[in-house]
């Protein structure tokens, strides 16, 4: 695709529409480079890949890739996210209709941004028809024809949410999504929001709310927020702990504070919360109080 000075608008009898930006002297580490909505895709075969990542997905009908010699169906509820430089083509299933939504990125950070999302390589994925991304995308499109974004600043911006909601929503192979694995979790997640401040809490207790193994337990975190069980009620004791010191009329002593984040003596307190944040208690409030 050919760069063009601002966006370029292209809509066929009201059914295709494609967008494409150039930043101008705006260099952004995550770019959007174009995005659209093909009612009837047509066939492509890249055998040098495509310059930028590629995100398609399948609205109507199914679509066939070829990728390092192995075939791959993408049907509706399902989108490929190809890297750049990656030989592929694909087709509609059995020469029929299919439509499609895309788009293409880029930037000097899209890389490591979407490695911190676990996505390193090329990736098929495919979600439940509940799940935002389909009308997340759409809303994309339908607001980029509303702003005259001639950088395509704002798209980019909505380029990250977007590949977040993959993150969130998008299951690979048979494995559940970040959203399911947060669903199983929500119960104890609220019930440790209320009882964060007890120092009796192990994971003992966490697995009992869900009526599940530790082990199993662990496993659910892992999934959902990278870390153990534990770990996230540490987490959940520092942000509390953080909340009360960055209160206005906050008048609570570092014990007190302690002792209401769930620690039973205040040097345990200070150990974990300069581990966290690599400042003490202390050092934080004087931060805090001279920001506001």
């Amino acid at each position: 695709m050919e760069q063009l000075e601002g966006h370029k608008k292209i809509v066929i009898n009201g059914y295709m529409s494609r967008y494409m930006f150039t930043l101008g002297e705006y260099d952004l580490p995550l770019y959007m480079d174009s995005i659209g909505f093909n009612p009837d895709q047509e066939s492509i075969d890249r055998t040098k890949g495509y310059p930028n990542f590629h995100w398609l997905q399948t609205i109507e009908g199914e679509g066939e890739f070829m990728l390092n010699g192995r075939r791959y169906s993408l049907p509706a509820g399902s989108g490929s996210l190809l890297f750049p430089g990656v030989p592929h083509s694909y087709a509609a299933k059995g020469g029929k209709k299919w439509s499609t939504l895309y788009i293409t990125f880029g930037g000097e950070l899209a890389a490591s941004m979407l490695a911190s999302l676990g996505i390193r390589h090329t990736e098929w994925l495919h979600w439940n028809e509940d799940a935002p991304i389909t009308s997340q995308l759409l809303g994309m499109i339908e607001q980029i024809q509303k702003d005259d974004d001639r950088t395509g600043l704002n798209a980019s911006a909505a380029l990250y949410r977007f590949l977040t909601m993959i993150k969130i929503y998008g299951q690979k192979g048979g494995r559940s999504s970040v959203y399911q694995y947060l669903e199983k979790l929500d119960p104890l997640l609220h019930w440790l929001d209320e009882h964060y401040g007890d120092p009796e809490i192990g994971l003992p207790d966490m697995a009992e709310q869900l009526e599940i193994s530790p082990r199993y337990l662990n496993s659910l975190f892992r999934q959902a927020f990278g870390i153990t069980a534990y770990a996230y009620l540490i987490r959940l004791r520092i942000i509390k702990s953080k909340e009360m010191m960055s209160s206005g009329d906050n008048k609570l002593s570092i014990k007190e504070i302690a002792q209401l984040s769930g620690y039973r003596d205040s040097s345990h307190f200070i150990a974990a919360f300069g581990k966290a944040e690599g400042m003490t208690p202390e050092q934080f409030r004087k931060l805090h109080g001279l920001l506001i």
